[in-house]
């Protein structure tokens, strides 16, 4: 696929004051992304003992790390002031969300927007559930599950219907909301890493949307989705493959490693699962094995913790579970990534965790790249 093809996405603010919020959605539909994305966290992945002005001057602007506006909510507003720009979740899950309230909020969403909005769906994460009073188990089943409540429900045209599963039971149920375009539900994008839930995105899922992956392993888990895309009868190009990246952005490429090298930067590369440090001759700073899916809660790390997992994550991680690079380096890498398929990419800046200094030039740099792939 030519780079040129790629869309483009980027994401929302999530964080107060709300008239941020407009305003950057406003301005990056002006400047050409395709789309806007929000995560439904309740927790961060930064821990709260890193949020510190020794640490970070960010800490004046955000007075903790785990500020989230609700993702439905906040996307419904922007929808009112947007008329192009895809709206999508990054993503959302059925533990704290009901299969059938989810699937009558986005479609609600899918009115508001006219037409605009994707659910991005995922197995969860254990922060943003198990310490709220919700058991964290069989994550991979209950998102198939919800996601075959959510298509029965879009599906039913009115009729009664019922569902046995294992998690939720539907008895004469009826859902009579339309989409806003006739015959054209919202599509089902899905955040998948792991065998069974990219093979679920094949066989239920209109997108894949993964977050950092080396451009190898993207390569190879999008066989996965396509060969279970095709085991179920369906066309695999059907499918939008899809990235959210975490991007560090300079003009020189030695800025970034240098980057890699503070506080924060490492704690995002803390979120990189265990089989990539392994896959690199290293073991995750949390211990053979960690899932931080599965195992990561930032508020239950004491700053000692966290300070000496910061010392163990080397920068190999860094430059291969980020995309980085000067503007060109960054359009060159997303080359790569369409070469082997992918058709989306959303870019989150994260340049500025390492060094605040860096937001203006940062988000500049990547205003080139989005200019480049929207040049032809």
């Amino acid at each position: 696929m030519d780079v040129h093809e790629i869309k483009v996405g980027v994401p929302g603010t999530t964080v107060p004051p709300f008239d941020d919020v407009i305003r950057n959605a406003k301005r990056a539909e002006e400047l050409g992304y395709d789309s806007i994305w929000w995560p439904d966290h309740l927790m961060g992945w930064i821990p709260e003992s890193l949020w510190t002005p020794d640490i970070t001057p960010l800490v004046a602007r955000m007075k903790s790390p785990h500020v989230f506006l609700d993702p439905l909510v906040t996307m419904a507003a922007v929808a009112v002031h947007t008329s192009r720009v895809l709206l999508g979740t990054s993503v959302t899950e059925c533990f704290r969300r009901h299969p059938p309230t989810l699937a009558q909020e986005i479609l609600t969403l899918d009115h508001i927007s006219r037409g605009r909005v994707i659910l991005g769906i995922g197995a969860g994460e254990l922060e943003n559930i198990e310490p709220y009073g919700i058991p964290y188990d069989k994550p991979a089943s209950r998102l198939e599950e919800a996601i075959k409540i959510i298509k029965l429900l879009w599906s039913s045209k009115g009729k009664k219907v019922s569902f046995d599963g294992k998690f939720w039971k539907l008895r004469d149920a009826v859902f009579d909301l339309e989409p806003y375009r006739e015959g054209r539900y919202p599509p089902i994008w899905v955040g998948a890493h792991g065998k069974r839930t990219l093979e679920i995105t094949g066989r239920l899922a209109d997108g894949w949307l993964p977050a950092c992956l080396p451009v190898e392993e993207y390569r190879e888990m999008l066989n996965i989705v396509r060969d279970a895309a095709k085991r179920a009868g369906r066309d695999p190009s059907e499918i939008t493959p899809a990235l959210y990246a975490y991007v560090v952005i300079d003009r020189e490429h030695e800025e970034c490693h240098r980057l890699f090298k503070t506080p924060l930067i490492k704690a995002w590369a803390l979120t990189a699962s265990s089989s990539m440090y392994e896959k690199y001759g290293f073991e995750h700073p949390f211990g053979k094995g960690f899932n931080p899916l599965t195992q990561y809660v930032p508020t239950r790390r004491t700053r000692e913790e966290v300070l000496r997992a910061l010392e163990r994550v080397p920068g190999e991680i860094c430059e291969h579970y980020f995309l980085h690079g000067t503007p060109d380096e960054v359009i060159k890498k997303i080359e790569e990534y369409a070469k082997v398929g992918m058709q989306h990419i959303v870019l989150w800046n994260i340049t500025y965790f390492g060094d605040a200094t860096k937001v203006g030039e940062s988000f500049r740099c990547l205003a080139e790249v989005l200019r480049y792939i929207k040049s032809k």
